[in-house]
Parts: C-alpha cells; structure tokens; sequence
C-alpha cells in the first residue's frame, strides 16, 4: 500500500478496524497479540494500549481503546496504524478466504463501504486504491472531497494533493463545483481562471468584481478567499506527481502547514455554497 494513502480516522474506521482483527467468534488466527503491539508501539501508540495498562482485553477491545485515543489525542498517528495493520493482514492472507487468517466477508464488506464514501476502494487483496472522482457520482464525489478537506484542516500534507494523481484539493472541488453548477468545466484554464469561475457560479466575489458602495461585508471575504487560494496554487510544486512534497522546496514546515489548512477552509466554504 502506498504509504500516502490512508483513510481519514473516523468513529466508523475504528469500528471497523476492530471488527477486521476481532477472532471472538472464531477460532484464534493472527495477527497475534504480540503482532498488534509490535504495530502499535510502530505508530507510537503505545501509551494507549490497555494491554501496557495491566488490562486482559481482547483483539478488537484493545484495537478500539487504541484508535479512540488517537482520534481524540494523535489522528496522523491513528491513521498510521490503520495503514500499517491492513498491509500487516493483508500480508497473513486476512483478505483471502482459503485462508486460516481470513477476517470474514462481513468485517471486509463494512471497511469497503466506509473507504468507499472516502473516496477509495477496497480491493479483493485489501489494497486500498484512489477513485478517480470523474467516475464518481455527484454525491460520492462531495464525500471523497469532504474526507480530503477534513484532513487539509488538520494540516495533513496527504491532504494537499489527491492521493494518486496531480490535481489539488482546491482544483478538484473548483472543478466540482462548475460540474453541478454548469455540467462542465475547463480542462485547460488555468487555476485562476478555474477557481474565478467556480466562485462566478456560486455568485461570490473575486477580485475582478469591483467594489461597489454598500456591498455586504461578506464581499471582501469571499475576495480575500480568492486571493488566498490564487496564493497557495503558487507555492504549488508543479514538478510534483502527487506523491511528494506539494509545496516548492522554499516553503517552510510551517507555511505549508498553514497552506493546507487554508486551502481546506476555502474548499469546505466552496462546498457548503454549493449544498
């Protein structure tokens, strides 16, 4: 699995994270107890392992304490050991029914419907794998974005870039935005052009609309969000794939960080226009 791809932490991810290595109702199969705490001492979780607490718990019990601690405490950390423990079964065979390890079809069927609305799919192997949005309905399209942005105001660098591809967050829901509104988009504009006309179609203000007297307030905001996304399409690595680093070389931790938040404000505001 390419380490860049990884679900974004939920109640239902752990939910269901902990049904796949749950062997409660079966006989006992790997991964073994010593095989979690080798991956969760991996993500640096260990401090939230119950096991290290004194407790007898069982796989799933202690798979759950776990990634409810890091959803509230240390997401990326959370998300690390949701990646790490999926190639670890697939590794043992957990995604193949002849196999001793086989997690079940419920427990894979659940984690497929919830990648799903994140925009990914599951594999038969437990690979996780980008949708390409263009094949997406309008509606699982607005829930890949969503998961993206959520992430993006986190700060996550994964965020910036949609997992598999060169397109970034902003562009993808500029895009989207002039799909629902106007049935098409210009593959060719640029990225201002882009974005002017997605902020066009949802009737909000950009720099090239002139400030009139007595405009609402709200005016200079949404001019500002335009600028602002304008901005972090410059810091832009246009050499990247989608799989390094997103921001040119000269950026700093700090301002890419603050560009990823940012670009997920801007795209959440875009979004709730278009509801």
């Amino acid at each position: 699995m390419n380490s860049s791809v990884r679900l974004l932490l939920t109640d239902e991810v752990v939910i269901a994270m902990a049904k796949i290595v749950d062997d409660a109702q079966s006989e006992t199969r790997e991964p073994s107890h010593s095989d979690i705490e080798f991956q969760i001492k991996r993500a640096g979780l260990i401090c939230a392992d119950p096991k290290m607490q004194g407790q007898s718990v069982g796989k799933a019990k202690r798979i759950r304490a776990v990634l409810y601690w890091a959803l509230e405490h240390n997401i990326e950390a959370g998300e690390s050991l949701v990646s790490q423990l999926l190639a670890m079964i697939r590794g043992i065979g957990g995604f193949r029914n002849n196999s001793p390890n086989y997690v079940g079809e419920e427990a894979i069927m659940n984690f497929r419907e919830i990648a799903k609305h994140q925009g990914y799919d599951l594999s038969l192997d437990g690979e996780l794998i980008p949708k390409v949005l263009d094949n997406l309905s309008e509606i699982e399209v607005t829930e890949a974005l969503q998961a993206y942005i959520k992430r993006a105001k986190r700060g996550s660098q994964d965020a910036a870039l949609l997992a598999g591809t060169s397109k970034d967050l902003l562009e993808a829901v500029a895009a989207h935005v002039l799909l629902v509104k106007w049935g098409n988009y210009p593959t060719t504009a640029n990225f201002p052009t882009l974005l002017g006309q997605a902020f066009t179609a949802l009737g909000l203000a950009t720099i090239n609309d002139k400030v009139t007297s007595g405009e609402p307030i709200q005016r200079r905001m949404e001019r500002a969000l335009y600028e602002l996304g304008c901005a972090i399409n410059a810091l832009r690595n246009k050499e990247g794939t989608g799989h390094g680093r997103p921001f040119l070389p000269s950026i700093t931790n700090g301002q890419a960080r603050s560009a990823i938040e940012s670009m997920g404000i801007i795209s959440e505001f875009l979004l709730d226009k278009l509801k």
